[in-house]
């Protein structure tokens, strides 16, 4: 447990069974954590391997008393196997869904199962773009600048398309 609470960014993706994992992933988060607030789901090609089918991704936001270790290994993991992941050795494999901590309110973690904020919001737009929707005045705690700020380099990249089909209620 951390002393107060913190202001959590979380994102999600799925490229198996999507529309139905992202779903049920968001309802299980909601229930365990309380959400505050959700993203619109996106489409996006896939990181590493263009055979893959495309992702669905989101973010979340949520306020945690729970360390970012405690979060990931006892909240998320879990929920991740429930929900039919299967970790394998090639970290772009095809996945039910994939949950991770993007960022922490005022908090920097380098170690080698957990680096907040994580590097990839600042190159991947998957990222950035929900991110920046549900915490657009978030400040990345490294750069000093928003997440709104990061994302805006990405709006218009080719690959990254808003699913208004899909939603969470």
């Amino acid at each position: 447990m951390s002393a107060s609470p913190r202001t959590t960014l979380l994102t999600l993706g799925s490229n198996i069974d999507p529309e139905r994992h992202m779903v049920a992933a968001l309802e299980a988060l909601d229930e365990l954590l309380g959400i505050e607030g959700a993203s619109p789901i996106y489409e996006a090609d896939p990181v590493g391997n263009a055979g893959m089918p495309r992702f669905l991704n989101a973010a979340v936001r949520i306020t945690t008393h729970l360390s970012p270790g405690d979060l990931k290994f006892e909240v998320i993991r879990p929920l991740e196997r429930r929900l039919g992941r299967i970790r394998t050795a090639d970290p772009n494999a095809p996945r039910t869904i994939d949950i991770d901590i993007a960022a922490v309110q005022g908090l920097v973690v380098d170690q080698e199962e957990l680096r907040l904020p994580d590097p990839e919001i600042l190159t991947r737009a998957h990222l950035a773009v929900p991110l920046a929707d549900v915490a657009p005045g978030f400040r990345h705690p490294d750069l000093g600048i928003t997440l709104g700020e990061i994302a805006a380099r990405f709006r218009d990249e080719p690959g990254l398309a808003r699913r208004d089909d899909v939603r969470w209620p």
